[in-house]
């Protein structure tokens, strides 16, 4: 089955049939069929050299109509070929490894180690496949709209991963193809950005080009996956059911440690990479002054650096049980990786994978569900925030947006009251 693409409002088409490698243009003007190769593999490369044939092959039929060409006169195509990098220009896969050296450089420690090896990874697997052998100069606006549009286009070929072993490239099996995320775009274009604004320091460009989406994003508003207090009271059953009577006995210790897991972070709203790191001697049972309540006090390390959490009191007795079970020594690990696989299981018996909108639940969602909870109970946003390490902002846009007990119906409806004479002739009327 072959793969096409239209252009000039459906005048234009660029094909690639089934056994070729090459992408081809059509156009159908005064009644015949016109056709190219455009000796192109790369589908944005192709597209540039489509419409420059097909303005050709358009101002041809125009003289041909007005009787200044003949049948067997032609114009001659103007093959868009990429340009050669000029004496001392830099490309753009030069570019990002003085970036990515750079960057790792600059941020070490200040950074997550992961999310510093992903600007890596998608240099490697992304732009470099895409914009490598470019000279910075043709890294344009419309080349990174031509990336965009190459992301969310399904290849017409499936694509097998590639690895390497014993210093030699192989393929393994086919990739299913997914569309990128807007997230993930979005991350990708920030990485682009970033290169091209370490060849603007080293004065390889003049200015960055214009990366701006040319559509505008969806203005809804979203929420985060959460669970609603019925559906945590259904997933906390099930997971203690598990943890009483594991479906084989070797799992016992797991299952009661998922358990105490969930309840734990729907009482501190902690988030997972930060419970992965959670440490035996980062939590203390204290009583708190204010509410004369045992709470923990626990000092997190997470992607905004060092912070403190007030958790509920419902947190102490999982993190007891969890201390006595691995015997609580002070560098140990509390959890360590989250059950991932353990989780989705619970989550598809109790058919909560996702919830009515399509979002998946994942374990954030039990942080997200103790924002919520908190809300709905009537606690201080900004006293939330603080103790979540987040923003007012980000609460109020993601969580505070879809709880109907921030609402104060007092507030809202209000009625005014009527001036005297009018009520008078109201009530005589009546």
């Amino acid at each position: 089955m072959s793969e096409s693409h239209t252009l000039m409002d459906g005048k234009l088409h660029v094909y690639r049939r089934e056994n070729s490698c090459f992408w081809q243009c059509a156009a159908y003007l005064s009644g015949r069929n016109h056709r190219q190769s455009t000796k192109e593999t790369n589908i944005a490369y192709a597209r540039e050299f489509a419409r420059d044939w097909y303005l050709d092959r358009v101002a041809e039929d125009r003289l041909r109509r007005r009787g200044m060409l003949t049948e067997t006169d032609r114009v001659p195509v103007l093959v868009p070929v990429p340009l050669a990098p000029q004496r001392g220009e830099k490309t753009f896969r030069e570019a990002a490894a003085v970036f990515e050296r750079e960057y790792e450089a600059m941020t070490l420690g200040e950074r997550n180690a992961s999310y510093v090896a992903s600007k890596g990874r998608v240099l490697r697997l992304y732009l470099n496949p895409f914009f490598g052998d470019l000279p910075l100069s043709q890294v344009t606006a419309g080349r990174i709209q031509e990336y965009r549009l190459h992301r969310v286009t399904p290849p017409s070929e499936p694509e097998r991963v590639r690895y390497t072993k014993d210093g030699r490239e192989r393929i393994g099996k086919v990739r299913a193809w997914k569309r990128p995320s807007r997230q993930t775009l979005h991350n990708e274009i920030v990485c682009l950005r970033q290169v091209l604004k370490t060849a603007n320091r080293k004065g390889w460009i003049a200015a960055l080009p214009d990366m701006s989406s040319p559509y505008r994003a969806s203005g809804k508003i979203s929420h985060r996956a959460w669970f609603s207090p019925q559906e945590y009271k259904r997933l906390y059953e099930a997971t203690r059911e598990r943890a009483r009577n594991p479906k084989k006995e070797r799992w016992r210790e797991e299952c009661e440690q998922f358990h105490d897991f969930v309840l734990f972070m729907v009482n501190t709203g902690l988030r997972p990479d930060e419970a992965q790191r959670l440490q035996f001697r980062d939590v203390s049972v204290v009583v708190d002054d204010a509410t004369a309540e045992r709470i923990l006090e626990i000092e997190v390390r997470g992607k905004r650096g060092v912070g403190y959490c007030k958790s509920m009191p419902g947190a102490v007795l999982p993190f007891q049980r969890v201390r006595k079970r691995k015997g609580g020594e002070p560098a140990d690990l509390v959890f360590g990786l989250v059950q991932r696989e353990l989780l989705n299981a619970v989550l598809d018996e109790l058919d909560l994978k996702k919830d009515r909108d399509g979002n998946a639940r994942t374990a954030y969602s039990l942080r997200h569900t103790y924002i919520c909870m908190r809300l709905m109970e009537g606690a201080d946003i900004y006293q939330v925030a603080k103790n979540c390490r987040t923003s007012v902002e980000m609460i109020e846009k993601y969580y505070a947006s879809h709880i109907a007990n921030t609402l104060d119906a007092s507030a809202i409806n209000v009625r005014r009251q009527k001036p005297a004479k009018r009520r008078a002739a109201s009530e005589e009327a009546t």
